[in-house]
Order: structure tokens, then C-alpha cells, then sequence
């Protein structure tokens, strides 16, 4: 079982404005949130490990991985308010957020709250975006990972939103320490430009893996993933779609990475170890096929096993 921890939230879509005011639709969200999902959707095992608020809002939340078959073992509910989103696009389909997240229920996980153990069928952890820069939540991040790293695969996502984490130096340094306990990174072109002010993207995931994971991979949108493990670099294509919006294309590539290790007996420390060329290349066509997917939809709509394969068959 794959355990998905960080914050899930709403995204709330605002169209163009009309003589009533804005439009507006809104919809389950939150980057690790929509892995949780996406992992669930692809018919993996996977269980959240967060804090949810009381209100309607958190209600909703916990349907929608109920829906998914997400277990919920691990979510606590809280008072706090739930997290919003604003979220418009440009005309590429590009999402631009804003974040209204005062004493929020899904930054409110702490260390002492955490499961005292994980059950053994917990075979890997997947954590990012900001909730590994906000307190308390991210001490209880950091606790986890360091109190697990040894014995389940960690998969990290920084999925950078400067909003939300401000300083980002600050955040910088806190994610570089958390690399020396993933075995997996999943990044984007953009997280590198934010963190190092650069394009230059297989130095900085060289970078990355000399400090400790096995594999590094950013991805590039158009022009496709790029990997890096042991003294590899491989760079894949994306597929040519039309999309609609590119809302939870990462956080579903997240997923459908690490449900693709899953599905084929490699998601445990060794087996990300042993990785071959032709499984990672597998592997982030996969994760690939199933981004593509969501942005062909409104939102973060991950899709199901069947479609994924449907979708590289009929491309094939």
C-alpha cells in the first residue's frame, strides 16, 4: 500500500467575469491530495495520511477518496477551516493559483499525531508541495520520513508554491535535507527554475541524486520527462493531445509512476535500486500516458488502469 501524506484542499475555478459576477466551480484538490486519488483511480492500494476540517468542504474531501478507494485510516478530522484555491488559466491551459489558507485544517498534522507504527503491507510513502514547508504539518513530514526511510520506498514531490511556503530559499534548504531520505524524486522544470533560478535541469537532478535517492525525474510538459539514476540520463517524449487544462497533470504523472513500481513488484528500496533502462523507460511512459489523460479533462480527473494502457495501445 502506497501512503500518501500533505494537503488536500479546494480548488475553487473562476471563469470570466459577467454582469452576476465570477463563475465559479468547485472541486477536490490538493497535489498530494490528487496522488492519493490518481493511485486509487489506477486501482493500486493507497491510503491519506492528513487532517481534514469538519466543515462541508472536508466532508467532500473524504468522499471523493472514499470514491476512489482510497483508505482513510489515517485522516483525522478537525475544526479548522478548509483551504481554498483560486485557480485560473491562461490560454495554454496553464493553472495560476491563489491560496486563501488562514489556521487551515490541512496544515494542522503534527508529529505527536502521527501513527505510532505503519502496518507491513505499507511498502512505500509519498509526500510534497507545500505541506513540507508549513508547520506543523511538515515536522510531521520530516518525522515520518526519517522514522521510515530505512525500510518503504520515499517518493517526494516539491511541487513548489511560493504563495503558500514564502521564503523560498527556507524552502529550499528543508527540501534538500529530505532528499537523504527519498528513493524517489518527481519534479518539475518550473520547481527547478523557482529553487535554482536555472534551465539547466540534469545538472541540478544530478544534484539531487548525489544526495541521496536512486532516481530523479523531472518533468517538462511538452517536451516530455527527463530521468536520471546511477550514470543514466534518459529523456522520453510526451504524447500530442489536445488539452484542456493542464490542472493535476503532475501530481497523476506522481501517480501513475509510483503505480506502475507497484504494479510490477519493484516499489520497495531494492527494487528502485536494480531499476533497468527498459523499466524506467516503461515506467515514465506510463506515467506519461496517464498526465496526458487529465489534461485532455476539466480539473484533476486522473484516470483508471484501463484507460492508461487504452491510451498507449491506441498510440502505439
Amino acid at each position: 500500500m502506497i501512503l500518501v501524506s500533505g494537503e488536500a484542499l479546494i480548488d475553487l475555478f473562476i471563469g470570466a467575469p459577467g454582469a452576476a459576477g465570477f463563475p465559479a466551480e468547485a472541486i477536490a484538490g490538493g497535489s498530494p491530495f490528487n496522488v492519493a486519488i490518481g493511485i486509487g483511480r489506477l486501482g493500486r492500494p493507497a491510503a491519506f495520511l492528513s487532517t481534514l476540517s469538519e466543515d462541508v468542504f472536508g466532508s467532500f474531501l473524504a468522499e471523493k477518496l472514499n470514491e476512489a478507494g482510497v483508505n482513510s485510516a489515517y485522516i483525522q478530522r478537525l475544526p479548522n477551516v478548509t483551504t481554498l484555491s483560486v485557480v485560473t488559466t491562461s490560454p495554454s491551459g496553464q493553472p495560476q493559483y491563489s491560496f486563501y489558507a488562514p489556521d487551515s485544517a490541512d496544515r494542522a498534522l503534527t508529529p505527536e499525531a502521527l501513527p505510532a507504527q505503519l502496518p507491513t503491507d505499507v511498502n512505500a510513502i509519498a509526500a510534497g508541495s507545500y505541506a513540507l514547508g508549513v508547520e506543523p504539518i511538515a515536522s510531521a513530514i520530516e518525522t515520518l520520513l526519517r522514522r521510515e526511510a530505512g525500510s518503504r520506498v520515499i517518493s517526494l514531490d516539491p511541487n513548489v508554491r511560493p504563495r503558500v511556503v514564502g521564503d523560498l530559499m527556507a524552502y529550499r534548504g528543508r527540501f534538500e535535507a529530505l532528499l537523504g531520505y527519498a528513493h524517489v524524486v518527481k519534479a518539475s522544470d518550473e520547481d527547478i527554475e523557482l529553487l535554482y533560478s536555472t534551465h539547466d535541469l540534469a545538472p541540478a537532478a544530478r544534484a539531487w541524486l548525489q544526495r541521496g535517492p536512486r532516481l530523479v525525474i523531472i518533468t517538462r510538459g511538452e517536451k516530455g520527462p527527463l530521468a536520471v539514476f546511477g550514470d543514466t540520463i534518459l529523456e522520453r517524449p510526451a504524447p500530442t493531445i489536445e488539452v484542456v487544462d493542464t490542472v493535476g497533470a503532475g501530481d497523476t504523472f506522481h501517480a501513475g509512476l509510483l503505480s506502475w513500481f507497484d504494479g510490477n513488484n519493484l516499489l520497495t528500496p531494492e527494487g528502485i535500486a536494480g531499476l533497468s533502462e527498459a523499466q524506467v523507460i516503461a515506467a515514465l511512459d506510463f506515467a506519461a500516458a496517464a498526465a496526458a489523460i487529465v489534461c485532455t479533462r476539466r480539473g484533476a480527473n486522473p484516470p483508471s488502469w484501463g484507460e492508461v494502457e487504452h491510451f498507449i495501445a491506441a498510440r502505439a
